[in-house]
Parts: structure tokens; sequence; C-alpha cells
């Protein structure tokens, strides 16, 4: 391999030295300039995708419910009472309810069936627990409706 350099800064001349071979690998290539141009660009498509694909999983939620009571009944039930807000009433809602016990286990958890209705409605169920509860909350809730809960 030959190599150009300067010899001093004052020679104005070039000379050539040649280094050793296979000391220094071989000489990289470079990209070709269509390849240093679209790299990029598909990364920048990629990232869009996943932030599109983040922002439909992870952004406002098309339901929400929040507990608004509960009452422990006796030493193996709780009533949880809670509002659903929805954004297509016309839809029916499943919503996971569950209840805690002293040391913070699940001790209960159920699916309850929000039939379309009012975008703003509430909701009581009672659940049985496998121990003494201490809590009731509402987990989640979705328009995914499970088909053996569904009533048509």
């Amino acid at each position: 391999m030959v190599v150009e350099g300067h010899c001093s800064p004052r020679a104005g001349r070039r000379r050539q030295v040649a280094l050793p071979e296979g000391r220094y690998g071989t000489p990289r290539r470079l990209l070709p300039r269509w390849a240093r141009w679209s790299l990029p660009v598909i990364a920048v498509l990629v990232g869009a995708v996943v932030a599109w694909v983040g922002y439909r999983n992870l952004g406002t939620q098309p339901v929400e419910a929040k507990q608004t009571a509960f009452a422990v009944t006796d030493e193996r039930s709780v009533e949880i009472t809670f509002e659903v807000v929805r954004e297509t009433p016309d839809q029916a809602v499943v919503c996971i309810v569950r209840a805690r016990s002293d040391d913070g286990d699940e001790a209960g958890r159920r699916e309850v069936l929000v039939p379309p209705g009012p975008a703003t409605a509430r909701h009581s169920t009672v659940l049985r627990t496998s121990k003494p509860p201490v809590t009731g909350e509402v987990f989640g809730c979705s328009y995914q409706v499970p088909a053996y809960l569904s009533t048509s």
C-alpha cells in the first residue's frame, strides 16, 4: 500500500511512503452515495412508525373508569361502585375490578360488562374474594368484550 504525504510543511513537494502489507488491514470502502442518503431517511421513517404505534397503544384511552366507592360487605366479598366514561357510548365495554387483602395480594378479580348506554355511566358489582378484602378497585376497561360476556 502506498500513501502520499508531506515530508515537511516547507517542502511543498509530496513523497510516497510505503506502508507494510497487511499491518493496517484493507482500506475501508465508503458507502455509495445513495446509501448515505437513504439509510437516514429509512431510520426516520422507522422512528415515525414506532412513535405512531406507541401513541396509538399508550396515548389517551377511549374509555376510562374510576372507582367511586367500595364497601366490604363481609369476610369474603366487597361491593365496588365505579364510573365509566367512554367516547363511543353505543359500544359495550368490559371493566376489570379487583379486591385486595390486607397483605396487598389480589383477593379477587371479576370482569364486568357495561352495556351500551350514556357516555358516563355508574355501575356497581359485588366481588367474591378468596381472602378477607380491605379494598376494591377498578383495574381497567376496554371495548374488546370477550364472547362469553357478550349479550348478543
